[in-house]
Formats: C-alpha cells, structure tokens, sequence
C-alpha cells in the first residue's frame, strides 16, 4: 500500500518480531498495549490510545485484524470519525469456548462487527458460518478473491528459492538425518492449535517408526491459562529428545522444505497462513477439518484431513501420509497449483488495493 502511494501506519502490541516488520515494511508502526486475554482496565487503556491517535492521525481508513484489535479498533475508529472503517475475519475465537465465555466472545465480535462498515471474513467457509448464524449484516460482508488475507509470497515459499545457508542453518537446528522422518507443526504452540493431540499420535506412531522427529516451530503460550498446555505436555516438550522446540525462526521456509508431513491440528482458523506456505513449498499436509483448513485442503486431493480433536483419526492420517509417499507427493503438487492460481500474494494484495480504491472514491477522497 506504502509502494501505491498510501501513507501507512502500523499499529500492534510491542514484541520481538517489531524491529523485522519495520525493516520489512519500510513503514511507521506505533506500540499499542494490546493484551490476547480479556484485561478490562487494559483494554480500555488501549481504546484511550487508540482514539486519541486516530482523532490525531485522522486516517481516511482503518483496517483491523484480529479479535482484540478488531474490537478496539473498529470502537476507536467510530469514535474518532473515521470515514472508512474495515475489520478482516481471520477466525472466529467462539467457536471453541463454552458457557458464559462463549456468549461474552460473541457480544465482542457483534459489537466489532456494528462499529465496522466493512466485515471481510477471510475464507469461504468463515463467510458461510457467520451468514447462517447471522453474526453481521448481510450487506456489510464480503471476501477478497479466493480468501486469504493476505496470500502468500510465492517468491519466498518455493522449494527452489531456499537459500543454501538457511537450509544450512536449519539442518544444524534439526541435527537433520536424511533417514528420519520429520513431522512438523508451525504456530504457537497451545492447545487450540491441537498440540496435545499432536502429541499423543507422535507417541503412538513412535512404536512403527522409531526415526520420527517432531519439529515444534512456534512459541509456548503463557498469557492465558485457557491456552496453555499441561504439564504432561510441557514436560514432554522439554525432554523427549525426538522433539525439537524452536521459539522462532524467520526461515520457515527452509524448515518446510526439510519436513516429511506438516501436521495442522488447529481446533479453529480463519484462513490459515501454514498449511498455505506449506502448499507452496510442496510439503504434504494432515489437518483438521475445520472452516479454513478445509478451503485450502480438500481430503484426498490436495491433502488429508481428520475429524478435529479425533487423536486417533490424526494418527491413522499420519500413519497414511509416512507410508504411501507417492501419494502424498501428488496430493502436495495439486496444492502447489492451487496456491500458485488462486492465492499469489501479488494478486490478493493488488484486489485488496482496488477495495480501498473503490471505497475511497465513494467517499469522495
């Protein structure tokens, strides 16, 4: 948007990642004190911040993701007058809370939902959920091409751009062995993501396939106790020596390249990044079937998929994906095409340009 001629400002919770994106993006970024939990007096910090930047920025648009900054940002951005005001739908946080939460969470995205004008969920089957459960206005949904928020760098995610030293570096990381088998799992590392059932199928499958390795490539969740893993399971992390844990890596790419089987066991996404980068780089895929996964993946054409939270449909998935390689292969090069024709980040970037364009104009700006 910067390249088109846009003045961007970024806004985000501070982390380790910050000093990257500003590289990267060559834009301004400001800290917001955004917290995952539900922190009330902090949260009410932010949208204090947050008005008080918009009243002084006065941007023509503002585009949130996210839940906590959807819901921030959307009330902000009302407040302050912003003309246009976008919220994209990457998952839907509900959908695996139960009881009060639950209902809590929903009011949330509702009320991100009526101080947006424009809702854009980010997958296909994100965009039926919330029409049958008429989660927004009908006329304020709509999706950027095939989904995805943001595609993917095609020229990044390609088995023949891996740079021999990061390659390099991820074996070393790996203590790689062309005869072990590598499953891995790229995202934090909680249970939402399906890491405890991750866990368990590695274990089992460890009796018929003693070489397997599983790469763990994210950080562990210490902020909400609603996320975090057990002790059996950190315990486990910490010391099985067939595990590799790594907190962060800027060359996920080169790690795809060297895994036998990405294993996405998410209990909900929007439109997942991983198992789109995965696609890209040819690596085969065992996910769960849920709303994302399933607009990526489609079982037994572009990967396999297992009922969610099911540990022994996963194994039974991983069992087939180590065993029968040539049609793993194939299925990995029917998803290559799909993200090749459907999901180049050159594309969605330029479609998501001609939106602001549009609504600009509109507005008469």
């Amino acid at each position: 948007m910067a390249a088109a001629g846009m003045d961007v400002l970024l806004g985000s919770a501070d982390g380790p990642e910050r000093p990257l994106v500003l590289e990267a993006e060559g834009c301004k970024h400001v800290i917001i004190p955004f917290t995952r939990a539900i922190t009330p007096v902090q949260d009410l910090n932010c949208l204090r911040v947050l008005v008080q930047l918009m009243r002084e920025y006065r941007p023509d648009i503002v585009h949130t993701h996210t839940p906590k900054a959807g819901l921030l940002g959307m009330l902000a951005a009302k407040l302050a007058g912003v003309p246009i005001r976008i919220h994209t739908i990457a998952g839907l946080p509900f959908m695996t809370a139960t009881g009060r939460k639950r209902q809590l969470l929903i009011a949330m995205e509702k009320l991100t939902y009526a101080a947006a004008q424009h809702v854009w969920p980010n997958s296909d089957s994100i965009m039926s959920y919330m029409q049958t459960h008429q989660l927004c206005p009908e006329r304020k949904l709509s999706m950027i091409g095939q989904g995805s928020t943001n595609g993917i760098d095609l020229e990044v995610f390609s088995p023949a751009a891996v740079r021999t030293a990061a390659r390099t570096a991820a074996e070393h990381l790996l203590d790689y062995r062309a005869d072990a088998n590598y499953l891995m799992a790229v995202g934090r590392v909680v249970r939402d993501k399906g890491i405890p059932e991750v866990l368990t199928a590695f274990r089992q499958l460890k009796e018929d396939f003693p070489d397997l390795r599983l790469v763990l490539i994210g950080p562990i969740e210490r902020e909400r106790p609603e996320e975090t893993l057990g002790e059996e399971d950190l315990r486990t992390i910490a010391e099985d020596r067939s595990i590799i844990h790594i907190e962060w890596t800027d060359d996920v790419a080169a790690f795809l390249d060297l895994a036998d089987v990405l294993v996405h066991a998410s209990h909900r996404e929007g439109f997942p990044n991983v198992p789109l980068q995965a696609g890209a780089m040819k690596c085969p895929i065992v996910c769960s079937a849920i709303p994302g996964n399933i607009d990526i993946v489609s079982n037994g054409e572009t990967g396999l998929s297992f009922p969610v939270g099911d540990t022994q449909a996963l194994r039974i998935c991983l069992q087939e994906a180590l065993t029968n390689r040539p049609r793993m292969r194939h299925m990995a090069e029917a998803l290559r095409h799909k993200v090749e024709t459907q999901f180049d980040r050159r594309v969605i970037h330029g479609l998501i340009l001609d939106r602001y364009r549009a609504l600009l104009t509109a507005k008469g700006r």
